[in-house]
């Protein structure tokens, strides 16, 4: 079974930078494509960036020259590095690893960016 944790949330400034964690609990971590998402009150859950076993990566047009996710393998974890972090970065965000039919999903992080 796989479990996700997120970690490194907070409160920043805008402008300023955080780096989340996802901790991978389970087997096969490298044959997952793992993604963060976000959703911010009254909003839609949206895509914030993937990185497939293959590590390839891709990012929401919102995030795009600001975020850059990456994975280790040996650790099982990937990170989401943020940069120039603006007011509408705030959300909940999530891990989620995919791989076929199976998806699991983290519990979330809070991050708050203030004016």
């Amino acid at each position: 079974q796989v479990q996700l944790v997120e970690s490194g949330g907070g409160l920043v400034q805008s402008g300023g930078s955080l780096t989340l964690s996802c901790a991978f609990t389970g087997l096969s971590f490298g044959i997952y494509a793992m993604a963060w998402y976000r959703q911010a009150p009254g909003k839609q859950r949206e895509l914030v960036a993937t990185i497939a076993s293959s590590r390839s990566t891709n990012y929401g047009d919102s995030v795009k020259g600001r975020f850059t996710i990456s994975r280790d393998n040996v650790k099982k974890m990937v990170f989401l590095q943020m940069n120039s972090l603006k007011p509408e970065d705030t959300a909940v965000y999530y891990c989620n690893a995919g791989f076929s039919i199976d998806e699991y999903w983290g519990q979330g992080t809070q991050v708050t960016v203030s004016s």
